[in-house]
């Protein structure tokens, strides 16, 4: 909003206290303050930090996250448990970012009520976008906070309270309980916008330091427009980590919040932990660091050493250690608190972003010469927050197992990246931020490494000082994917106006047969009053069967779907169906017990991979059809041969326990209060009532789809394939009961088939196998001593006659069905003999011609282009097409002269 109306900042409160509204000739903001001398905003960076010796009571987080819920619980706040740093109820978002998401979207839309209202809650939080910022600014940038939140919901027939009694509330906090001097707060007028929503807040600031966040929120952003919202939400967030910092006066916040934890950093990075004058002056000054300045940065490097008396080059070189210490010891805390909550590291969502985090933090301790392993770091964290966080005491092996896969896993990365960053530098003389940024996504190459490989082939690369973060933002969102309507607009805004149809199927899941009446009605849809027909859903198929009507009148229904609250039925070749009559519906049933089957198996296999893998694991998709069901699951390594047997023994023991399975309707927050958001393995579903299916003491769902109720009815499961589809998720493919059994028949076919194939029976047929596996193993010895002869004496044949070049050399050699391995080490061992040389290896088979060049690196510097040689030989002697980079090309077609002139001809055309 350009300009906020003043008015919406003139309280009561204030004038009831006296307070005088000021404006900051710094910064322009407005702000609210009893010390009528006060001239700055009292925030950074228009002020220096001044609370240092203020002489409160110190309080550590844990301390002051308590003083916040207890003074909200006694002024009639109900204190609600925090949710976790994976905000798995929304899909827009992959991180709680603050204590607000917790109640969006449902709760601030006004579908849902507020488990409480009002309430208090101190959620732990995760933001990345100012991740570059962490260690620079002493403690005012975290990756990872506490945001202490109170809330009230204000419904237009039921208020709680508004602005002045929130800013009553911040006022009685600060200065009863923490003990600030009334003319030290400062209310500074600002506004806010998030997801949607925007509202006036104010900043509360003491001594320099912003402590908390008080938002009002009244507006929905429609198309740019602010439309006052009908339910109002006080939206709070107080820095428990800055009341701790602000409290003790520590020189910075991460002394403040870690405490004993800073010098073990210090001693287990193998950095020396600078001295305490210049800690305390750097952090004072700290807060004049604006990170939206570029010159900021040198500005206060040169005050820190003016006031440190200092040379500037010595007191950069002790600040850049101590910001990446800083920065080590922040993001370590952040990826325990991801892994603990279940994410697994991986090249999308929010496994991208954990990734992003913990290879931060290595890059960092490489800078600093350090070689402990990361996850000795990550353990010092766990045990240091343990009692505030128990989940890292509960995940703790699987945090360290991850943590130390995922180093092993970089170190790989950048050796590979380094000869695809020289490949790249080939290419192009200018490396761009979407070269560095596509650098990192696709080939976790982070912008440092290019910037020294760039610097040795005499490149310029411009790193943005707030790179990560860029990288950050552009990964912060999900992309929530609009489904394409299945219907013209005109059919879906009638269908809109139906009643809803009451689904049979969730009422009696073995109903076969029904009578309904049609209420709506086109060429090749149908609408009934009610439907045992299942519409497609939660990666479970439609039903598909008949609807009669009349004597003999009939129509085949191939596809179900739902339109809100309506199930509409397709029908085979646009039969119309007349509306207001009575029908009879019939699925087929041996389709739907199958599916019915599938389904109930995925979620017993969920729970037994989640019980074999760890708690981790979360569903990443499923679909289950009539012939078999697969389910992906999120695992940060191939599954073994031994983990897939103990998941298939450990669902079939399920299956055989005959477990009751049911489904009910339940109030959104009474089924996350008692299951908890594992709730929502399928996705998210809408609405104040969800549909949620226990298998009994084993799994529980928010689950649309139909299930048996009896585990016993799957019959027996069988995982007929495993496989590692993506970086951090495992596909498992099974099938059950009739099917399981024909998995089974067909395996004993293919034995059988084997063996006759190989003379021997099925049992004797592993013991031949096994023989003639060896001899295969010796001819292929000899084959691969034979491939090997063979290059070497082409490539010797072909450096015989190798004719001097602008560049160097160039070899030519006609060779005849080849294969393509072969021509191409041939290629590799003459420029590998002769650097200077291009090498060209024409291949005849079956009447065409494969020409490859391969160009040397002393021979690529001396100016040989395998795309020009390759054009000129497209022109005289090959018919054909082709293409490829400076170092190699290719082409196949035809020879345009004789072929015992190619060799010939060929060194005339390179001149």
């Amino acid at each position: 909003m350009e300009k906020i109306d003043p008015k919406e900042f003139r309280l009561k409160f204030f004038e009831e206290m006296g307070f005088v509204r000021k404006q900051c000739p710094k910064c322009g903001r407005w702000f609210w303050t009893l010390n009528k001398d006060q001239v700055y905003c009292n925030d950074a960076p228009c002020v220096e930090y001044e609370f240092f010796d203020y002489g409160l009571k110190p309080l550590s987080v844990r301390e002051a996250r308590k003083a916040f819920i207890e003074f909200f619980k006694e002024h009639g706040h109900t204190p609600v448990k925090p949710k976790p740093v994976v905000a798995r109820w929304r899909e827009d978002l992959y991180l709680t970012i603050a204590s607000i998401v917790d109640f969006q979207p449902f709760v601030t839309d006004g579908v849902v009520p507020p488990p409480a209202n009002p309430l208090v809650v101190s959620q732990p939080c995760i933001r990345l976008e100012d991740i570059d910022n962490v260690g620079k600014t002493a403690g005012r940038h975290l990756t990872t906070f506490e945001m202490g939140g109170h809330h009230a919901f204000n419904y237009p027939d039921k208020q709680i309270y508004w602005k002045d009694e929130t800013v009553r509330y911040a006022f009685e906090f600060f200065t009863k309980v923490i003990g600030v001097k009334p003319e030290d707060l400062t209310f500074k007028e600002s506004w806010w916008e998030g997801g949607g929503n925007a509202g006036p807040c104010f900043e509360v600031t003491v001594k320099g330091l912003e402590v908390a966040t008080l938002v009002f929120m009244q507006y929905k952003v429609v198309d740019g427009n602010y439309v006052p919202m009908p339910l109002k939400v006080v939206d709070t967030g107080y820095g428990i980590e800055r009341i701790a910092w602000l409290t003790q006066g520590a020189p910075t916040g991460f002394h403040a919040i870690y405490g004993e934890l800073v010098k073990k950093f210090f001693e287990k990075i193998g950095v020396e932990e600078p001295d305490e004058e210049i800690v305390r002056i750097a952090g004072k000054l700290s807060s004049t660091f604006d990170p939206d300045e570029p010159e900021s940065i040198e500005k206060y490097y040169r005050r820190v050493a003016e006031e440190a008396k200092l040379p500037y080059e010595k007191a950069r070189e002790i600040l850049e250690r101590m910001e990446r210490v800083f920065a080590v010891l922040d993001h370590t805390k952040t990826l325990a608190l991801m892994l603990a909550d279940g994410i697994v590291p991986s090249n999308t969502g929010e496994g991208y972003l954990a990734r992003l985090v913990l290879r931060r933090a290595l890059r960092a301790l490489a800078k600093l010469g350090s070689n402990v392993k990361l996850s000795e770091l990550v353990e010092l964290q766990i045990n240091f927050w343990d009692q505030d966080f128990p989940q890292l005491l509960k995940r703790r092996n699987y945090i360290l197992e991850v943590v130390d896969l995922e180093e092993e896993r970089f170190r790989k990365t950048l050796s590979r990246g380094l000869s695809y960053v020289e490949r790249l530098l080939k290419r192009k003389k200018e490396i761009s931020l979407e070269d560095l940024v596509e650098l990192y996504d696709s080939h976790g190459i982070p912008p440092d490494i290019v910037e020294e490989v760039a610097k040795k082939k005499g490149v310029e690369v411009h790193i943005p000082a707030n790179f990560f973060s860029i990288v950050a933002r552009r990964h912060a969102r999900a992309e929530v994917k609009e489904e394409k309507p299945e219907f013209p607009r005109e059919v879906l805004e009638e269908l809109e106006k139906l009643p809803p149809t009451r689904m049979l199927f969730h009422e009696d899941v073995y109903l076969r047969k029904f009578r309904a009446k049609v209420i709506y009605s086109k060429p090749g849809i149908v609408v009934l009053d009610k439907t045992a027909f299942y519409a497609e859903g939660g990666g479970q198929l439609s039903d598909v069967g008949k609807i009669k009507w009349g004597n003999r009148a009939s129509a085949e229904v191939v596809h179900v779907t739902k339109v809100g609250d309506v199930i509409v039925h397709k029908l085979k070749d646009s039969v119309e169906v007349p509306v207001n009559i009575e029908v009879e519906g019939e699925i087929d049933w041996s389709r739907r017990y199958t599916l019915m089957r599938h389904h109930t198996a995925t979620h017993i296999i969920l729970g037994a991979a989640r019980r074999v893998l760890g708690e981790h694991v979360w569903q990443a998709g499923a679909e289950k059809r009539p012939d078999k069901a697969r389910l992906d699951i999120t695992h940060y390594k191939p599954l073994s041969k031994d983990e897939v047997r103990k998941i298939e023994e450990l669902a079939n023991q399920v299956v055989f326990e005959g477990r009751k399975v049911t489904a009910r309707f339940m109030d959104r927050n009474e089924a996350e209060a008692k299951y908890g958001l594992r709730l929502y393995q399928g996705g998210v579903p809408p609405g104040r009532t969800i549909r949620v299916v226990e298998v009994e003491g084993w799994d529980v769902e928010a689950c649309f789809g139909t299930h048996v109720t009896n585990t016993r009815e799957v019959g027996v499961i069988k995982i007929i394939n495993v496989d590692r589809i993506q970086d951090g998720v495992v596909r498992l493919e099974y099938t059950v009961a009739e099917n399981a059994l024909k998995h089974v028949w067909n395996l004993e076919d293919t034995l059988e088939s084997i063996a006759a194939k190989i003379g021997a029976s099925p049992k004797d047929a592993l013991l031949r196998m096994e023989k003639f596996v060896e001899e295969y193993k010796a001819v292929k010895n000899e084959l691969a001593m034979f491939k090997r002869e063979r290059v070497r004496s082409e490539a010797e044949r072909a450096l015989a006659r190798k004719k001097p070049t602008k560049w160097g050399y160039a070899t030519v050699s006609l060779l005849t069905n080849m294969g393509k391995d072969v021509v191409l080490e041939v290629a590799r061992k003459i420029i590998a003999n002769e650097p200077k040389a291009s090498a060209i290896i024409y291949n005849v088979v079956d009447n065409r011609v494969v020409v490859n060049i391969l160009v040397g690196e002393e021979a690529l510097r001396r100016g040989a282009s395998a795309k020009e040689i390759l054009t000129k030989i497209l022109g005289k002697i090959v018919e054909g097409k082709g293409g490829g980079r400076e170092d190699y090309a290719a082409a196949s077609g035809t020879f345009k002269i004789p072929s015992d002139k190619v060799v010939e001809e060929t060194f005339n055309i390179l001149g």
